[in-house]
């Protein structure tokens, strides 16, 4: 039976108790006592309809126990102890090691049960002064003292192996936002501490309380509250059933990187042969194309063509969902995702950032695109765009202060003659107009089939993430559309169609959108 049923009988066994008590303080106890005999037997019980009666029986003998039990407490300080018994004896080194391990124990109780303890025991309150101080029913504060007193003979101290090899993960966003990374940092720099990190990682698979989350990371009760509180503002936690807390975002973990591995190579097969053909096809046109190339080599152009190719066919062919991004706390439009993967396995995906530069002066967008075995380079804001597009369309620009940036983080390089080189390849309007053509004519027959092969995917990869998350879910998922070309241009390199990526090799692009 579900141990909640007790809630609804605790005012009615505290009257019980005090029908069989002398005081107020020992019908407090005997409810305590009563409550705590009948949680520790209910799963004892087979018939759920003998619940009442059979609760009854066990106040009714917990009650002659504790009778007995009093009568000879109540005998041995009225008759047997002499006067100068009575001081408060000087506790043994033994009784303060036991009080040590009870206040460290009590140390790792939620708020909830940790107040009423101490409330109960250090300052001595009754449960009806407990009541009154914390503004909540005395039926309230007897079932949470006898909750807490049965936590407490758990072995609280005992803590799990993982409190001794805390996880670390990187927690970054998606979707849009104004920020810099400087005075406006994005918003997965604030959960970059361990024990936040730790909160969300072990409360993604299933909720926890704070009681569990203190044993499991070997961290006291309260600062797990504060730092959950925390967490709960800035919309990585939510709290679904009271008392649990889950994790609110998606983490990819090796589960999801095994199932990828494992699986999309397969699922591709009967078309692989098709799709690298059409990439041959793509290669070779492209490069007719008369754009911009910023002296990239051949091979390094090709995977370029293939990603922005793939990047056209996920917006045009996909019809995988994606669900509006709601608005966040800071009131911008995007969602945390948190990487937890051992690198053991791969999550296959082309992973993309941009920058648009709407509303600055300039006319071109960045775009780059990350694949496992690339090196990775920041988007552009906005003035470092502008800058490149000077050069690239006049030859110099007069931002003297954006352009030593841009030199700074290399997107810019100064010949030893002082002239400037815009190091990321360019498209105009019309020639990113033509290399669309290219890819609709040339990729268009196959994306019926294509399109069913990643739906099928999707349908039994999905199935793996929590169900809280099914918005996010269908999110990550919709990237595969465009994220399965990392599989094929590795089949690619493995049938001696591609040559391997160099390490320096970066997959940028400028683009002209007005």
């Amino acid at each position: 039976m579900d141990i909640s049923i007790m809630t609804d009988y605790v005012d009615r066994i505290y009257k019980f108790a005090l029908s069989k008590s002398f005081s107020e303080d020992e019908a407090e106890e005997l409810s305590q006592e009563i409550l705590l005999t009948a949680m520790t037997s209910l799963p004892k019980l087979r018939d759920e309809s003998r619940f009442e009666p059979w609760l009854w029986s066990v106040a009714a003998n917990t009650a002659r126990s504790f009778r007995r039990y009093q009568g000879r407490q109540r005998a041995m300080f009225v008759y047997d102890a002499p006067e100068e018994m009575v001081d408060i004896p000087v506790p043994s080194d033994d009784s303060e090691e036991l009080y040590s391990s009870l206040r460290e124990r009590i140390a790792m109780l939620s708020e909830l049960y940790r107040d009423i303890i101490v409330l109960h025991y250090y300052d001595g309150l009754s449960t009806k002064q407990i009541s009154e101080k914390l503004n909540i029913p005395i039926g309230t504060v007897t079932w949470r003292l006898s909750e807490a007193r049965s936590k407490l003979k758990k072995e609280c101290t005992t803590m799990e192996e993982s409190a001794l090899h805390p996880i670390k993960m990187h927690i970054g966003i998606y979707g849009s936002g104004d920020y810099n990374g400087k005075d406006k940092p994005f918003p997965g720099e604030y959960l970059n501490d361990a024990l936040s990190q730790n909160i969300l990682y072990n409360c993604y698979e299933a909720p926890m309380t704070v009681e569990e989350l203190a044993k499991t990371l070997g961290v006291p009760a309260f600062y797990i509250e504060d730092r959950v509180a925390y967490l709960v503002d800035r919309c990585a936690l939510i709290q679904p059933p009271k008392g649990k807390y889950r994790t609110d975002f998606l983490i990819r973990t090796d589960k999801y990187a095994k199932f990828c591995e494992e699986n999309i190579e397969t699922a591709l097969m009967p078309i692989m042969d098709r799709i690298t053909d059409a990439l041959g096809q793509l290669y070779s046109e492209a490069l007719k194309i008369d754009h911009y190339r910023a002296e990239r080599s051949v091979e390094e152009l090709k995977y370029l063509y293939g990603a922005m190719a793939f990047r056209y066919l996920s917006r045009n062919y996909s019809k995988l969902p994606y669900p509006e991004i709601p608005q966040n706390y800071d009131g911008n439009c995007w969602r945390y995702i948190g990487h937890k993967e051992s690198g053991k396995y791969h999550f296959s995906s082309v992973g993309w950032q941009h920058n648009s530069n709407v509303g600055s002066r300039g006319n071109y967008e960045h775009i780059v695109l990350t694949m496992r075995g690339f090196a990775f380079r920041h988007m552009m804001t906005d003035n470092l765009i502008n800058v490149c597009e000077d050069i690239l369309t006049k030859g110099s620009t007069t931002y003297e202060n954006d352009a030593a940036l841009a030199i700074k983080d290399c997107y810019i390089i100064r010949r030893d003659d002082g002239e400037l080189f815009v190091d990321t390849p360019a498209f105009t309007l019309e020639q990113k107009r033509c290399f669309d053509e290219l890819v609709e004519r040339i990729f268009a027959p196959l994306m019926p089939e294509y399109s069913d092969i990643v739906e099928r995917f999707v349908t039994e990869i999905i199935k793996l993430y929590p169900k809280h998350l099914s918005e996010d879910a269908q999110r990550d998922c919709q990237g595969f559309f465009f994220g399965f070309y990392e599989a094929i241009e590795e089949y690619c390199v493995r049938t001696g169609k591609l040559a391997p990526p160099a390490d320096n090799w970066v997959c940028d692009v400028l683009i002209q959108w007005k």
